[in-house]
Order: structure tokens, then C-alpha cells, then sequence
């Protein structure tokens, strides 16, 4: 292929084709953990066997976003939206719906048909309607195993007009110009590294994608690779194009099987499409990109130390200066993007940075995906313009806190980020506005906790994780973080004095100036937000021995009301510490020294009489 009329051709067909069958499109991304494979298998079955298989295809997609009412099923024409469909269903769905030609409404999501006048597509629903997806665009609208099918949505072309209509600057200059920032959690702005990287004189250089998504809850990046993946060789080529290199690296976990097989799949289509490897699109420039397994070290996120493991060494950060674009892979300059990032580069190509500019804020343009997790109705995927405040996320698209719970605290940016109290629900979700409050952005993942949350329990969960997952090298972090865990351990213990307290703060101050790595430096953010905005309740764990949220097991009190208790004996006859004590039909009572906090008196207490606090 080398003429933009050739593609054009192949992007036709490919459209032409799509719109010949009715398509019906199953997550396989994370729904695969839930059955959706046995659902592709059952459709298959189901639509052979109705003889309809010359009228209907059946597509693997990447992740739809919804993740809570998975596996998800989209019938087109149409848009129908159906939820948490199994491999049993399927059958109602090709008789009712392929066949008969009506939607199976106790399968469809419930919103679609809460107006019994109309059947709402699924881009009209609450999750869907206040998105805006830029990196998400394709995933869960395309079959990732098709090359066609992306080049369907002008896959490609940006690749060709860089190649064809514009020189290497002026492809940086329209990064400059659009403003994106890094996506995978420093937020720097992308053209400038690209213009850094493009300056060296020394050859060879390399373009690296950091598909090492380490943080606990993150599965931005891994959906783009499993969804649309040619989107990511498409971005890394126009990027070798733009700052003088012929070879690219992608470091992906190696956890993602999934993720791994479609870019494997992507890149021997890219190559036999002649959009990849040599001469492409005959215009003489060369480009070729292998793929790099991590074994699931979080210290690998960091770009120094994911160049040092594709080298064949041990993931350590080294020291900056010298920066990547600079002395980067194997000493010679680098260029190190993440997934979200590169997921953005041929729309702003084809749009213009003026296009960019217009979404998101002044500081922090374009959108931004996140993986919202926790305490909240609608787990999933959610891309939206920058400055979307955290209250729209969590209430207006993901349904707010299921039953009678309560937003306490929100987390972003990961084990480096901070935790958002109540106070700040109306923040804007960019850099500039989390920053400000203690937090991050980090990658986008963002966990929703409720009044049933202790944050010093969160605080040491996030320190667990980064303890386990230091490299080592550096002390700050290595001794440090292991010190900061021990005063946490002991204030859930209730074995802390306020001495402690002032050690800990102490520690996150020299371990946040003194750390190699960017990762070390952040490590003690959730402590630092915690302690900001929670310290009453650091001080309740550690004056009054008591956890509020009654989360800490050492610190829990199981108490009778003894005006609800009937004394019907059951919480004393599975208690297995034999701690209550009391007559029949008089009320008991909890013996604090024996109560070993297990909490079945009060999971057997049928008058409600026993509460934990």
C-alpha cells in the first residue's frame, strides 16, 4: 500500500462490509473474566443453528467500559444494550431479537427501558452520555483483530499524511501547539519531549511505549491494548517519524495475555499491510516495533527502570540527569510514552491542536480515562474532558455509593497518589486542580471509599504496596517506606503514641526529598493526604485506641444494647471465645478482655442489638 487512494479503498470495503451483517458485539476484554468467551461461543451456536449466519457476525470486542454490568452485549443497527448476559440467554436473544426482531427486554440494561414509550441505545444512558472518548474511541466498536475494522475509523491515515504532507517539526510542533500532557501520571507536556528527543544528534534512538500498568485497579492502558491496538503502533510510528527513529519498543505486562496476543496479532497485519517495517508506505522511512514482557515489578513503571529491564537487567531507576531523550535505552536517546498517550496522537494529527485545545482546560487539554473503583455503583471505565469534577464521575456517570453509604474519601493516582476528602467532591479532575489539593492524577485510577472506610487502614494498604514493590536501590525508599509501615502497623494496633505520629511525618518529608526515583518520592503521598485531611481520625487510633470507621480489628468493640437485647442466648452460643455472658430472657453482656473482635455475635444477633465501633 502506498497511496492515500489505496487506503481509502481498503477503509470503504471495510465500512461497506460492516454495514452488509447485523453485528453483534461482545466485550471480550475484562468481561472475558466473567464468561463473555462462552457467550461468543453460544452466539456462534445459536446463530448457525437459525441458519443466519451469512446475515449476522459475531465480534470480540475490547472493553465497552461498564464493567459492573458485564458480560455486555450490543446489538447493531441499534445500539441495544444488553447486560450480564450469559452463555444461557443467548438463545432468547437470537430467537427474540436476530430473528424476530425484537429487543428481549428483561435481558437489556435496566435504564434502556425504564421509558416504556422508547428503548434508549446505550450511548444514551447515564454512564455513557457525559463521556467524551478520545483513547477509548474504538474499544468496544471494532474488532481489535481486524485491521480493516480500524482502518474503517481513518486508522492510518494520519500515518500517511504525516509520511506524505508533513516534515518530522512540523508533526512536533502540532504536539506543541495541542497542549497534551503526559497521560501516565507526571503530566509532561508530550511535544516538548518530543522536541527534546528530536534534537539529538546521536543514532540509533528509540520510540518506547510504558504499557507497565502497575497500579493496583488500573486497566486504562491494558483496554486500549486489548481494544484497539493499532492505535498504538499507528502513534509510535508517526512519533519514530518525528524524531529520527527506526525502532520501537512496547514494554507490556506480561499479565496481559490478552492484551499481548491482539498486539501480536496488530503488528503482523501493520507488516503485511505495508504500514509497518520497511519502506512504509513506499516513501522510503523504515519503522519497526517488538514487543517487551515485564514480570510485574511496579518499579518497571518508571521509565528509567523499564529501559533497564529491556536491556535484560534488573528494573532500578537510575540517576537524572541525563534524561531519557537524551541517554535513554541502551544509552542512546529515548522517547517514552504510555498507552493513554500515544492513544491520542492520530486524532491530533487529523483534527489539529486547535481541536485538542478546545476540549478539556487551559493547563490540561483533551480528556482524560479512568478506572473508578470501590464503594461506588458503576465500576468501569470513564473518559471525560479534563476539569470534569470528581463529583460528576461519582455521582452523574457512575451512580454514586450503593445502599444508604456515604462518599467519604476518594483516591487518585494509585499507591503514589493522595486521597480526596468530601470537602473536595467539586474539584476539577486535571493536574493543576489535584495537585493543588495534595493529590495526583497519576495513570487515572480512582477508588470511591464510604463512611465505612478507615483512611489509616487505606494509608498502610497503599504502603504495603509499595514496600513489597521497592527496587531497593535507594535507602529513603527501601529503609524508609519500611519504617513508615511499622508507626502504621502500630497506630491500627493501638499500640502508637503521638511521637509516633510526628516520626511518621518526619519520614514522609525525608523520603519525598531524598528518593531516587519518582516512585520513592511519591510513595508517601497517601500518608501526607490521609493525615491532612483525616488526622482525627489518626488521633482516635492512637489516644482513644478506637478506629471510627470500625475497620482496624484490634481497636473494635463489639457492645450489646441492652434495651434491644431479648437475651435469647444465640450471640453467647457462637461466640467462640466464650466472652458473653447473661441469663436467658435477661440482657447479655461482652467481655472485652476474651473478645477476640471475630464479629459473629453480631452476625447472629437477630434483634440488632450488637453494634462494632
Amino acid at each position: 500500500m502506498k497511496t492515500l487512494e489505496e487506503l481509502t479503498a481498503v477503509k470503504e470495503a471495510a465500512l461497506k462490509q460492516m454495514a452488509s451483517k447485523m453485528r453483534i458485539l461482545v466485550c471480550c476484554g475484562g468481561c472475558t473474566s466473567s464468561g463473555s468467551l462462552k457467550v461468543v461461543a453460544e452466539f456462534e451456536k445459536e446463530i448457525a443453528a437459525a441458519g443466519y449466519t451469512d446475515r449476522v457476525e459475531v465480534v470480540k470486542t475490547g472493553c465497552m467500559g461498564l464493567c459492573s454490568q458485564g458480560p455486555i452485549v450490543v446489538v447493531q443497527p441499534g445500539n441495544t444494550f444488553y447486560s450480564r448476559i450469559t452463555a444461557e440467554n443467548v438463545h432468547k436473544i437470537v430467537i427474540g431479537h436476530i430473528v424476530g426482531g425484537n429487543p428481549v427486554k428483561e435481558l437489556l440494561y435496566p435504564e434502556t427501558i425504564a421509558d416504556p414509550e422508547k428503548v434508549l441505545a446505550m450511548a444514551e444512558t447515564n454512564f455513557y452520555k457525559k463521556q467524551m472518548c478520545l483513547a477509548l474511541r474504538n474499544c468496544g466498536h471494532i474488532s481489535p483483530l481486524h485491521i480493516e475494522e480500524y482502518i474503517a475509523t481513518g486508522g492510518y491515515e494520519a500515518l500517511w499524511r504525516c509520511l506524505n504532507e508533513k516534515k518530522p517539526e512540523d508533526v512536533v510542533q502540532t504536539l506543541i501547539d495541542s497542549g497534551l500532557r503526559g497521560r501516565g501520571g507526571a503530566g509532561f507536556p508530550t511535544g516538548k519531549k518530543w522536541l527534546l528527543a528530536a534534537q539529538q544528534k546521536e543514532t540509533p534512538k528509540y520510540v518506547i511505549c510504558n504499557a507497565d500498568e502497575g497500579d493496583p485497579g488500573a486497566f486504562m492502558d491494558r483496554s486500549v491494548l486489548e481494544g484497539d491496538p493499532h492505535v498504538i503502533l499507528e502513534a509510535m510510528t508517526i512519533a519514530g517519524y518525528a524524531t529520527g527513529s527506526h525502532s520501537g519498543y512496547i514494554y507490556v505486562r506480561a499479565e496481559y495475555p490478552i492484551a499481548v496476543q491482539r498486539l501480536e496479532i496488530a503488528i503482523e497485519q501493520a507488516h503485511k499491510m505495508g504500514v509497518l517495517g520497511k519502506n512504509i508506505f513506499e516513501t522510503g522511512f523504515d519503522f519497526d516495533i517488538e514487543l517487551r514482557l515485564g514480570a510485574g515489578a511496579f518499579v518497571c513503571g518508571e521509565g528509567s527502570a523499564l529501559m533497564t529491564s529491556i536491556e535484560g537487567n534488573r528494573g532500578e531507576p537510575r540517576q537524572k540527569p541525563p534524561r531519557s531523550a537524551e541517554k535513554g535505552l541502551f544509552q542512546k536517546p529515548s522517547l517514552l510514552n504510555n498507552v493513554e498517550t500515544y492513544a491520542n496522537i492520530p486524532q491530533i494529527i487529523l483534527k489539529g491542536a486547535d481541536w485538542f485545545k478546545s476540549i478539556g482546560t487551559e493547563g490540561s487539554t483533551g480528556t482524560k480515562v479512568f478506572a473508578v473503583g470501590g464503594k461506588i455503583n458503576n465500576t468501569g471505565l470513564v473518559e471525560v474532558p479534563m476539569g470534569t469534577t470528581l463529583r460528576e464521575v461519582v455521582y452523574d456517570i457512575c451512580g454514586g455509593i450503593p445502599g444508604d453509604g456515604k462518599f467519604k474519601a476518594a483516591q487518585t493516582g494509585g499507591p503514589s497518589g493522595g486521597c480526596i476528602p468530601a470537602d473536595h467532591l467539586d474539584v476539577k479532575m486535571d493536574f493543576d486542580s489535584l495537585k493543588k489539593i495534595g493529590s495526583m492524577m497519576g495513570s487515572g485510577g480512582l477508588i470511591v471509599m464510604d463512611q465505612h472506610t478507615c483512611m489509616v487502614d487505606i494509608a498502610k494498604f497503599f504502603l504495603e504496596f509499595t514496600v513489597d514493590e521497592s527496587c531497593g536501590k535507594c535507602t529513603p525508599c527501601r529503609i524508609g517506606t519500611r519504617r513508615m509501615l511499622d508507626i502504621l502497623n502500630k497506630i491500627t494496633m493501638g499500640q502508637a503514641t503521638m511521637d509516633d505520629l510526628d516520626r511518621l511525618e518526619e519520614l514522609c518529608s525525608h523520603i519525598q526529598q531524598n528518593s531516587l526515583c519518582g516512585l520513592g518520592q511519591s510513595a508517601p503521598n497517601p500518608v501526607v493526604s490521609t493525615l491532612k485531611y483525616f488526622r482525627d481520625e489518626y488521633i482516635a487510633h492512637i489516644v482513644d485506641k478506637r478506629c471510627p470507621a470500625g475497620v482496624c480489628k484490634k481497636l473494635v468493640r463489639y457492645t450489646i444494647d441492652k434495651s434491644k437485647c431479648k437475651g435469647c442466648t444465640l450471640c453467647a452460643r457462637n461466640c467462640p471465645a466464650v466472652a458473653i455472658s447473661g441469663s436467658i430472657r435477661q440482657p447479655h453482656e461482652i467481655d472485652q478482655v476474651k473478645c477476640l473482635k471475630c464479629g459473629a455475635c453480631m452476625a447472629n444477633c437477630k434483634f440488632g442489638a450488637i453494634s462494632k465501633g
